[in-house]
């Protein structure tokens, strides 16, 4: 009985640290950012923040620190990114749990317009997300070539189509081949996981879409309207 209330004590401690850290509004803000899926400088994250290089500094110390970012150096550059897919998955979710509805509306057109590209397409982490994300992952589905109606998983058809277009599937860790990821401003799962890490890889490598601005907003090229027409019948209204 001692042990198990002693573990349910570390437990808490661990859950309250984590917590804790997400509490900050400028590192929740340096967490979304990366989200991206790069690694951003404290220098190019201070920018984005609106906050001073030293105290962008004491709040990236404290993230790597309780494990959230992983830190690399090149020179004298200190870059930082999501320590792992877990921690992107993590800040995902409780992303999600925000109501796009209750976030305040935009004050300039430049901020409606930021908006408006996200919530079309966007990276969500490593994996593609918006109106582009559920299009995909609806096509899929329609296909046969991911089922949702037990959890996301691929089908052998699904395996098969990966393989045929020419998007490897490494499988690495723990990490699940498809997982349904809750998309924040359409509010329905869209696919993540190794599968949708690999296609959002290859979409990006085949110029099927384009990263545009400073956020994680991406726009579909007419080369990948051709491409996810052909190969999902998607239609290229749908992307824009």
């Amino acid at each position: 009985m001692t042990t198990s209330l002693s573990g349910a004590r570390t437990g808490a401690a661990r859950l309250a640290a984590l917590a804790s850290l997400a509490a900050d509004e400028t590192r929740a803000g340096f967490l979304l950012a990366l989200l991206d899926g790069r690694a951003w400088t404290a220098g190019e994250l201070a920018r984005h923040a609106g906050v001073a290089a030293s105290t962008a500094s004491e709040h990236l110390g404290k993230l790597v620190a309780g494990g959230l970012l992983a830190e690399e150096r090149q020179g004298r550059h200190r870059y930082v990114r999501l320590a792992d897919a877990r921690v992107a998955q993590l800040v995902e979710d409780l992303a999600a749990q925000v109501s796009p509805t209750a976030a305040a509306r935009p004050r300039t057109l430049r901020e409606a317009g930021a908006g408006s590209a996200m919530a079309r397409g966007r990276t969500c982490y490593d994996h593609l997300a918006g109106r582009l994300g559920i299009a995909v992952t609806d096509a899929l589905t329609g296909l046969g070539l991911l089922r949702q109606d037990t959890g996301f998983a691929l089908t052998d058809e699904g395996v098969n189509w990966f393989e045929g277009v020419g998007i490897p599937l490494v499988r690495t860790g723990q990490r699940p081949l498809a997982r349904a990821c809750l998309d924040w401003t359409e509010r329905r799962p869209h696919l993540a996981g190794i599968a949708g890490a690999a296609l959002c890889q290859h979409a990006l490598n085949a110029n099927w879409c384009t990263r545009i601005g400073s956020e994680r907003a991406v726009k579909v090229t007419e080369k990948g309207e051709q491409a996810l027409s052909q190969l999902l019948g998607i239609q290229a209204d749908t992307l824009r």
